[in-house]
C-alpha cells in the first residue's frame, strides 16, 4: 500500500541517463539520448517533494512537485518545465509491490493523450522512470521516454 515515504529513496543528488523519442507519437520515431541531473528535496516530513532536473542537451530544466494525499492513498505528480513555466496536469497513482504507477490525461501535438508515469528498479543507488502516452484511453500505451537514475560517483 502506497505511503508518505514512497518517494524517499529520491532524495538527494541523482545523475540520469535519457532516452526519449523524437516523435512522443510515432511507434518509428528516432530514439535521442543525453545525460542530465537532477535534486530532490523533501518536505512534509516525507509526504511530499520537489525535484529540479538539469537537461543541458534540451537546453532546459524541468521540475517535479510530488504530494502524498493520506486520505485516499495517492500521490499527485506535478511537472513543470522551465521552457513553459506552467504545470502540466497532473498524474495520480501509488506504489505497490515496489512498483509506482501514475495516470493522468493531458494533450500532445494538439491530440488528447492518457499519460502513464512508472518508476521501477528502485533502490538506495538507482532507479527507472518510463513515460508513456496512450491515444485510445489506455487500451495500447507507445512507451517514448525512459529516465535511469544513478547516485554520483563519491570521489
Amino acid at each position: 500500500m502506497s505511503g508518505p515515504h514512497d518517494f524517499d529513496f529520491f532524495h538527494g543528488e541523482w545523475e540520469v541517463r535519457h532516452r526519449r523519442r523524437t516523435d512522443f507519437l510515432d511507434p518509428d520515431s528516432d530514439w535521442e539520448e543525453f545525460p542530465a541531473t537532477s535534486r530532490c528535496l523533501p518536505l512534509f516530513e516525507g509526504a511530499a517533494n520537489i525535484d529540479e532536473i538539469d537537461m543541458p542537451h534540451l537546453g532546459s530544466k524541468g521540475l517535479t512537485l510530488r504530494l502524498f494525499d493520506p486520505e485516499a492513498r495517492v500521490w499527485s505528480l506535478n511537472w513543470s518545465s522551465s521552457r513553459s513555466g506552467r504545470l502540466f496536469p497532473p498524474v495520480v497513482g501509488r506504489f505497490e509491490g515496489g512498483r509506482g504507477e501514475f495516470h493522468g490525461d493531458d494533450t500532445h501535438d494538439g491530440e488528447d493523450v492518457r499519460v502513464r508515469f512508472v518508476w521501477s528498479g528502485v533502490s538506495a543507488t538507482a532507479a527507472r522512470w518510463e513515460q508513456a502516452f496512450s491515444l485510445d484511453g489506455g487500451q495500447t500505451w507507445l512507451t517514448n521516454w525512459t529516465m535511469e537514475f544513478r547516485r554520483p560517483a563519491v570521489t
